[in-house]
């Protein structure tokens, strides 16, 4: 584990390879960096530098108090500093869940990106449009209202040492080892660690679409992947995608959420023919 200062912040970061080109692999809700153990010494195959930090809050990097911190100004602010921060020549972006919030949200307000990979989360405009179509993806959200309430969430998911959380995942077996669901219950039942988990939630319950035009499709060439079995987050949010990405790539996988987890291999693999056909992968790498 290394450290990275960037954005008035320590992050812990996981690093491998080397190169101008950084992949910054940002983790989702309720993980860390961790998250990514599969992916890291596969990108840094295709001649990537790999930065794989602990959001803001998370695991070992500095915790703001203040729910304002969690907003998407300073979260957009943590991925332009940490790609600075990094050397990077060229960038790509890599975002699982909030990871994947983050990653869209960088995008969409103008970070200057080469590359753009996102792993089960939706394009706030598809997410909005699916949440007015109807009930269904508003049922699948349920629990975004419970993380709304105070302290009683906190009291939820830090019982009995983050047993909801090792139960959620552990349906998932062996894609969560006990040595990684030990670190996701030590870092939420950490001292003001879920509240900080929660507080991404509860500053987005204002809408992820604040001063974003819905008619200004994203230019950054993207790869979007998606587990095809996901609990929370309907594959209807990938239909219509065209219109909101001008260069996208879209395969979805037999997978739940945790598509990166559960296929590896077959993220791994679409990541670096993606790479390939994008010029983003260093051709001297097999």
């Amino acid at each position: 584990m290394e450290h990275i200062a960037a954005n008035g912040l320590d992050f812990a970061v996981e690093t491998a390879g080397e190169g101008d080109t950084v992949a910054l692999l940002l983790h989702g809700f309720p993980e860390a960096k961790e998250a990514w153990r599969a992916q890291v010494p596969a990108f840094a195959a295709l001649g990537w530098r790999v930065v794989a930090p602990d959001l803001r809050g998370y695991g070992r990097t500095t915790r703001p108090a203040d729910k304002a911190a969690y907003d998407v100004a300073p979260l957009v602010e943590d991925v332009r500093a940490l790609f600075e921060a990094s050397g990077a020549r060229r960038r790509v972006l890599v975002g699982h869940d909030w990871g994947g919030v983050i990653a869209w949200q960088a995008a969409l307000r103008g970070l200057a990106l080469d590359g753009l990979v996102i792993l089960n989360a939706p394009h706030p405009a598809a997410f909005e449009r699916e949440l007015k179509r109807g009930w269904r993806q508003r049922l699948k959200s349920w629990y975004v209202l419970f993380f709304q309430l105070p302290w009683l969430p906190e009291a939820a998911l830090t019982a009995g040492r983050g047993r909801a959380i090792a139960r959620a995942l552990r349906g998932h077996w062996p894609a969560f080892p006990k040595e990684l669901l030990d670190i996701y219950r030590d870092n939420i039942c950490s001292p003001g660690g879920a509240t900080a988990m929660l507080n991404y939630y509860r500053v987005a319950a204002h809408g992820l679409m604040r001063g974003l035009d819905p008619n200004q499709p994203l230019a950054v060439p993207t790869l979007l992947l998606w587990g095809e079995r996901d609990a929370a987050l309907d594959v209807a949010l990938t239909e219509g995608m065209e219109e909101l990405v001008d260069d996208l790539t879209l395969q979805r996988l037999p997978a739940s959420h945790w598509v990166e987890h559960e296929a590896a291999g077959a993220v791994n693999a679409a990541v670096a023919a993606w790479a390939r056909r994008k010029g983003l992968a260093d051709r001297s790498k097999p």
